[in-house]
């Protein structure tokens, strides 16, 4: 048998064993004196503790608790997509965490953030531009200054060519292109009138940019439109007053440049003339065309054009296709979709009342106006390359002299291009400019 003697005489085993006795007797006396001071205590304490526990306890029922540590390689479970639109609200609610619930990973949380903002951005870009609408007390009735405008002071000082123009953008946006298209216009048209409808326009500044034009004894002006008096009688009118009252939804396009597109068609049917967009090029006069709308593309197969564009419009006063095409505008009106309110709107009405007895206009083929469309307006920039290339530059430099009276440049596909040396623009540039010295 062991001798279990030698354990108690073992001091790698007796000094633990004292040292846990030692812990236990401390923990107990220790108890034993906490336990004497809560019973000192007045019973008021121990009535707020246990209101104090029942407080926490309903906080962490009720409360909403929004996790603050997800791993980032977990994505956002989404529940498959309803075949019901659903109105996303301004608010997002976040409920308690069930076991099932699916994981929210805080990094998309700036997604529903972005949607808000750029609603808010929308939003407030609109309130901007509807302000924009409003004339300026403190310059003169529309109506009259281009009455005097158009008149004269003697009759050979009338306008019989009238020449339209809009500028619905900062003062600062109209730069070397824009001057460009004046020079052309000039060139080709020395006894015209042009009227830029522009608010920017109409000021100290903008009279200065166009003061070389007045001292070299062309015609033009900037007046600040007059909506109301401008859309006044027709589909427009209704549709802008609509519109001021918050009743249509401006959309995602910029609201200038819709507004763009009914203002000139509404300018025509007041006053006619011929409109045509600040980046247009004139290379030949436009005396010969009238009631004249420009293709932009021609259907191989049918040889017809398959669609129409209004960079470029010629019409007479009071022409029922203008009304026509400001009745759609007002009644088909959506903010949403690029050039429905413009391009596709005159290929729309134009399709439809074609044939028809008491229209009387022409469609002339591309090469009129539109040599390039936008898909190729980087061709005219291009300088000479090799044989080949040099060969069909100067082939359709040729046949743009011989066929065309304008070129588009599309500004939005050409706005941030340079002019190269011996490219086809760089020869329309020096054949079209007067001024010569900036471009």
């Amino acid at each position: 048998m062991e001798d279990h003697t030698k354990h108690h005489h073992n001091p790698f085993l007796y000094f633990p064993l004292l040292l846990l006795h030692k812990l236990h007797h401390f923990l107990h006396n220790f108890k034993k004196k906490i336990l004497s001071i809560l019973f000192k205590l007045p019973t008021s304490f121990f009535a707020l503790l246990v209101l104090f526990l029942l407080a926490y306890n309903a906080f962490t029922v009720f409360c909403i608790h929004i996790p603050h540590h997800y791993s980032p390689h977990k994505p956002l479970l989404l529940p498959p997509p309803s075949h019901t639109k659903t109105k996303l609200s301004s608010s997002v609610f976040f409920a308690h965490k069930e076991d099932n619930s699916p994981i929210i990973n805080k990094t998309h949380f700036p997604l529903l953030h972005k949607i808000s903002i750029h609603k808010f951005k929308r939003v407030k870009k609109h309130k901007r531009g509807l302000k924009t609408l409003h004339s300026d007390t403190k310059f003169p009735l529309f109506q009259k200054r281009l009455g005097a405008f158009f008149n004269g002071n003697s009759s050979s000082c009338s306008c019989k060519l009238r020449f339209f123009m809009t500028w619905i953008s900062p003062l600062k946006a109209f730069g070397d292109r824009e001057l460009l298209s004046v020079e052309s216009l000039f060139k080709s048209h020395p006894k015209a009138c042009l009227v830029i409808v522009s608010k920017s326009m109409d000021s100290d500044k903008g009279t200065q940019i166009l003061r070389p034009f007045v001292k070299n004894g062309f015609r033009v002006i900037a007046i600040e439109p007059d909506f109301n008096y401008i859309f006044k009688n027709t589909h427009a009118e209704s549709w802008f007053n609509r519109l001021i009252q918050g009743n249509v939804n401006p959309g995602e396009i910029s609201l200038g440049q819709n507004l763009s597109n009914l203002l000139r068609l509404s300018l025509l049917y007041k006053f006619g003339g011929i409109y045509i967009d600040a980046d247009i090029i004139i290379m030949k006069s436009f005396s010969k065309f009238r009631n004249t709308i420009g293709a932009q593309n021609i259907d191989v197969k049918t040889k017809k054009w398959s669609r129409l564009n209004n960079a470029v419009l010629i019409f007479d006063k009071k022409h029922p296709l203008l009304l026509k095409f400001i009745e759609e505008f007002a009644l088909t009106f959506d903010g949403n979709k690029w050039g429905h309110n413009g391009p596709y709107l005159i290929s729309r009405v134009v399709s439809r009342v074609s044939g028809r007895e008491g229209y009387n206009f022409s469609v002339v083929p591309p090469s009129a106006f539109y040599p390039v469309d936008w898909r190729g307006i980087k061709s005219l920039f291009r300088g000479p390359g090799d044989e080949i290339h040099s060969k069909w530059l100067v082939k359709k430099m040729v046949q743009i002299r011989k066929e065309s009276y304008a070129v588009h440049l599309w500004n939005r596909q050409s706005g941030k291009l340079e002019v190269v040396k011996g490219s086809i623009i760089d020869s329309i540039i020096s054949s079209c400019c007067i001024f010569c010295n900036t471009y």
